[in-house]
């Protein structure tokens, strides 16, 4: 019962009065009654004064106070293991985020060289395509003038042995002579300088 601030409660038949102005009458009942429970249930088993049956609950309810300090430090431990493990797995997190970021980058980095390296190699195929095909007419142009020389050299030697009637002939045949001999040489420098190039660029491959 309750009354004025006070609760009236029974522990093993014996009425005992509480204040409740520092505990909610509520909670005083609930504990009382657990004591209560706990001293029926010693005494049922038990013989002996009521002392001894109240000692032997106060160790069974320090028991249960002191297995749930034990719980309760062991939810305390599970609860900073799991926030440590919580905060290694962050950690990880952050690392492998920032190593996929680099990864990332050093990617895009490469793929750029490479394309840069492909796009000059490109050039340089390209390059040294239009050189060979230089390289072939400018062949081409000298087996001509080589022909061309051999035929003027042939007409020069007949000349020669009709000099007496043909001296303009011959001259107009020496003059035409010097000019292919000398666009001759041209395209042989030409073509010793395009195989050059041709060497330095399978050098470089």
């Amino acid at each position: 019962m309750t009354d004025n601030g006070k609760v009236t409660v029974k522990i093993y038949g014996q009425e005992y009065t509480f204040s409740s102005e520092a505990k909610s009458k509520d909670r005083i009942i609930r504990v009382c009654n657990h004591v209560d429970d706990v001293v029926t249930d010693i005494a049922s088993g038990v013989k002996g004064s009521i002392s001894q049956i109240a000692i032997l609950a106060a160790v069974n309810i320090a028991d249960e106070y002191l297995a749930l300090e034990d719980a309760k430090l062991e939810d305390e431990r599970e609860k900073e293991q799991l926030q440590k493990d919580v905060a290694h797995i962050t950690q990880l997190w952050e690392e492998a985020k920032k190593n996929f970021l680099e990864n990332k980058e050093e990617t895009r980095v490469f793929q750029e060289q490479k394309d840069a390296i492909l796009e000059k190699y490109n050039a340089q195929i390209i390059e040294l395509e239009n050189l060979h095909r230089e390289n072939e007419q400018r062949a081409s142009r000298i087996s001509e003038l080589e022909q061309e020389l051999e035929s003027f050299q042939g007409r020069l030697r007949n000349a020669n042995e009709r000099r007496s009637d043909n001296s303009e002939q011959i001259k107009e045949l020496e003059d035409k002579l010097k000019e292919v001999e000398g666009t001759y040489f041209e395209l042989q420098m030409e073509n010793i300088q395009i195989k050059g190039e041709l060497e330095r660029f399978r050098e470089g491959e």
